[in-house]
Formats: structure tokens, sequence, C-alpha cells
């Protein structure tokens, strides 16, 4: 998997916002024709968005663009024009608002019936699934089975908010008189077993207060400590803090290679199942552990400080 640490959303119906996503440092960009498009904007989104991804520099981004629900009826030809007119240039769908695994099948089945038609490599087209109300999060693990698209899943605070009645206005805060605990832990960790299990990524949604970073980094810091690969960003500002929250420490980085590397010298060279690393008992276990921080350090471009030595 690519990595998602900073998932940057932009208008589809702003030519100026889809310019400048393309400067930005985002792992992924999503070109949104849902939440942030007038509804008598939508067909002239479509077209911006065909237009931004033929004719963008997007670099090694992730490119993806987000439809409209399916209870809506702009979902199906937000899908056909989009892939139809850019379809080489894209990386994902994100489909918000998902319920039930039929929803993710529906898209999976069109996108195929597209790439067949078009020529396009049949799946490449990744597949995103927003979960933003309860019914999805009681469905999710069945939405995580639902497709070999599927890539992410991706939490929809906002709406999940209104969904379950939640008493705050404020997206990503802990609601007035929850005082004890995280009210969004049982959600944040049913969304990342679910995509653990199913080999998929766990993105984070946005935090609302674009121009408190210190109070993005600090929500982040909690779905990173979890596990969550990333984040959406709202705001050019957010992007350098996803980043550096989802990226492991130098410090951790280097701790995690050292263990890769001493790990394999101790169990071919010496064939020991344990070792010790300085003070540190390392075992398999342990090289699991530091697969995971080594991985998401190469990912996010680091390089190594320390080396192993018997």
């Amino acid at each position: 998997m690519r990595s998602r640490r900073s998932v940057l959303a932009v208008p589809g119906s702003n030519p100026r916002f889809l310019e400048k996503a393309q400067t930005l440092a985002a792992d992924e960009v999503f070109l949104d024709l849902e939440d942030s498009v007038a509804p008598t904007a939508k067909a002239e989104a479509r077209a911006n968005v065909v237009g931004a991804l033929r004719e963008g520099d997007w670099g090694g981004r992730i490119r993806a663009v987000r439809v409209n629900d399916l209870s809506t009826h702009w979902t199906y030809r937000d899908v056909i024009e989009v892939v139809e007119g850019a379809g080489e240039h894209l990386d994902a769908i994100i489909l918000p608002k998902v319920q039930d695994p039929t929803e993710v099948v529906w898209l999976d089945t069109l996108l195929t019936q597209i790439e067949k038609t078009t020529g396009l490599d049949v799946g490449r087209i990744g597949i995103e699934a927003q979960i933003e109300n309860a019914r999805g999060l009681v469905n999710v693990d069945a939405v995580a089975a639902a497709s070999p698209r599927l890539q992410a899943l991706v939490f929809g605070p906002a709406d999940f908010m209104a969904s379950i009645n939640m008493r705050t206005l404020v997206v990503g805060e802990q609601p007035p008189g929850y005082t004890e605990g995280d009210a969004y832990h049982y959600i944040l960790m049913r969304i990342l077993m679910a995509a653990r299990a199913h080999d998929l990524q766990a993105i984070d949604g946005p935090y609302l207060q674009i121009k408190d970073v210190e109070g993005y980094r600090r929500v982040a810091a909690r779905s990173a400590a979890l596990g969550f690969d990333g984040k959406w960003v709202l705001h050019p500002a957010q992007v350098e803090a996803a980043n550096e929250v989802f990226s492991p420490s130098q410090d951790d980085y280097d701790h995690a290679e050292l263990i890769l590397e001493a790990y394999a010298y101790y169990t071919t060279v010496e064939r020991r199942g344990a070792a010790m690393l300085g003070d540190e008992m390392i075992d398999e276990a342990s090289r699991k552990m530091a697969l995971v921080v080594a991985a998401k350090g190469r990912a996010a471009g680091l390089s190594r400080t320390k080396t192993f030595s018997p």
C-alpha cells in the first residue's frame, strides 16, 4: 500500500484550489464531487475534475475522486464521466456514506464495466469506503470484505456524529459532558479492526477547525497512536502536521531497522530465535512490530542514521 499520511480534500468546483493542490506535499489528493460542491455545480465540477486529472501534474501523489453517495441521483454519472474521461489518471474512487457491502459491490461492478468498455486495466482503480453513520459501522466488517478493489476504510466524523445524535457541534472534539475517556475510541477501533482484518488502510476523517493546527495535531496523534495510517486535511497548514504525526520519529525508525537487521543476523548466522540488542530482548514478535515502523519510515522517505554491529 502507498502512504496515505495526509489525504487532502479539494472541491471539484474550484479550479484555483485544484491547481493549488498540485503544489502541496500531501500523500493523497481527492477531488471532491460530494459535500463541498453545491447541487447546481455538480456537472461543472465533474468536468473540472476530469480536466485536472488529465492535465495536472500530480507527481507521485495518490489521485482519488469522491463521488456522491448512493442515495443521490448523481453517483452513477460521477463514476461514468470521471472514469471514462480520466480513468488512466485515477488511482481510487472514494464512496461516501457506505452503509452496506452491496454499495461497494455496485461500485466495483460499474468500474469493471467501464474498464472493459474503455480498455483500462480491470481492477486497477481502487475503492475507499467512507464510514459515516451507525449502520455503516455495524456493517463495517462486511463492507471491508466486499471487494478486492478496497484499499482503505475512512472515518467520516461529522455525519457520524449527527447519525448517533452526539451532543456537540465541534467535529472531532469530545462532546460537552463526556469527561471520562474518549468518545471516539470505540468507533476508531472498530474501523481499525475491520481494516486490519482485511489488509486495508485506516484513515481518520477531517478536523474542521482549520486554523487550529495544534488542535489538529492533537486529534491526529490520537488516531496515529491507535495505528491509523493517516488523516484527511482540509487546509494546506494541516498537511505538514499530518505527515509528521503519521510518520515514525527518526529514533523509532532507526531502532526498527536495527531490530530487523539484528534479528536477521542472529537467526541466520548464530541460529538463535531470541537474542539481545543492547538491553532489549528481540524475537519474532519484535521483528513483526519493527516491520510496521520500518515500512512507515521508508514510505515517509526517512534514511537510516544507525547501523547494526554484532
